[in-house]
């Protein structure tokens, strides 16, 4: 074997990095979390594995023509597989509880605040406009939104701005129950609320996402792509003409293209881009957002219960976020703490519906103000 050989057997060893060592860490920590604590696991496992193999020495998979170069070059370099899971979303979306609770909208709404406080804040500690909208997303716990509008306005942001927002979906039942035992008395918690379900017709199943997607497409146009894709999803689920579609749009290509996504954001987190004190910086700032959304749908609960005489349980208000439909089941667990036999999950599943929604509407609105 010729030294020329020898050195090229040896060239991967040689080109190892600090960085690369502790990217391949960190891939592995994701891996763990995914397989032995089943945080997100269809996202996170994924993650895990581009960033493991985009961090190898001289990896042939990034780079020109490299395949995980390609699958971010095809699928989220210009939004498409985000968009396509937002169909896949829809089309398991039953957004039956909102129609029946219309109220229940506001505190979608509510449940966004905290990402336009963390803009605000991220600001203040020196990030871009851009870089600012991009992290404050991170607030509605809804990973397809954080990737489209941090794609479009902060894309070297990608991958810290992913991994928070899937990270914190995964840790859902840990951070809420905190905040919404702060925020509420032990009386509040354990308040009962009837629930009478209203006939809905199928007319009205069907219109509902059509009527949504050309009310927000007019008032919010930079969120047409974003809402036409999922309420295209929940068409195909309420016609009940197009099962094969529905079932494909929420199965086998949401798997496919939660794959693809996976593997394409753990490639862009490569050591020397991802080590970054800006990286803990957005960690942070996305875990605040977090808190701060969900702070402010209690709050917004608590005036709804002022508002309606002490029948209102403000625990629903933290389901306005966007993480659906964990964040209702969370709301559900913490009222059965104080009396196992209140069950007021369906009202906060509108209130999650309302969320998802409103998410959409947000990532809208910060692309409008900034990229507009």
């Amino acid at each position: 074997m010729s030294g020329e050989s020898i050195d090229q057997l040896f060239a991967g060893l040689s080109n190892v990095t600090w960085q690369s060592l502790v990217m391949l860490l960190v891939g592995g920590a994701l891996i763990y979390l995914a397989i032995a604590r089943e945080y997100e696991p269809l996202l996170l496992l994924p993650i895990g594995a581009g960033a493991i193999l985009a961090n190898l020495p001289l990896s042939p998979l990034v780079g020109e023509g490299g395949m995980l170069t390609v699958l971010y070059d095809v699928g989220v370099a210009n939004e498409l597989f985000p968009l396509l899971i937002f169909v896949g979303i829809g089309a398991m979306t039953d957004f039956g509880p909102l129609l029946e609770n219309p109220k229940m909208v506001l505190l979608g709404a509510a449940g966004q605040f905290g990402i336009f406080l963390t803009l605000i804040l991220a600001l203040l500690l020196g990030f871009s406009r851009e870089e600012a909208a991009s992290i404050g997303i991170i607030g509605a716990i809804d990973g397809p939104t954080s990737i489209y509008v941090s794609g479009i306005l902060a894309p070297h942001l990608l991958a810290p701005i992913t991994v928070a927002a899937y990270s914190y979906m995964s840790l859902v039942p840990i951070i809420m129950p905190p905040v919404m035992r702060l925020l509420t008395t032990k009386r509040e918690r354990a308040i009962r609320m009837t629930y009478s379900q209203r006939p809905l017709s199928r007319r009205t199943r069907v219109l509902f996402p059509i009527v949504v997607t050309i009310v927000v497409g007019v008032l919010v146009p930079f969120a047409t792509p974003l809402i036409g894709c999922l309420m295209l999803g929940n068409l195909m689920r309420e016609s009940g003409v197009v099962e094969r579609l529905t079932h494909a749009a929420s199965n086998e290509i949401a798997n496919v293209v939660t794959l693809f996504l996976g593997l394409a954001i753990g490639s862009t987190m490569q050591g020397t881009a991802f080590l970054l004190p800006s990286t803990l910086a957005i960690l942070g700032l996305g875990l605040v957002a977090f808190v701060l959304d969900t702070a402010a749908g209690v709050l917004f609960g608590k005036l709804m219960n002022v508002v309606s005489g002490g029948r209102f349980n403000p625990l629903i208000g933290a389901a306005g976020i966007s993480a659906f439909p964990m964040a209702a089941r969370v709301v559900q667990k913490e009222a059965a703490r104080e009396d196992f036999s209140n069950f007021v999950l369906m009202h906060a599943m509108g209130a999650n519906a309302a969320g998802q929604v409103a998410s959409v509407v947000a990532g809208g609105v910060l692309l409008a103000l900034v990229a507009g």
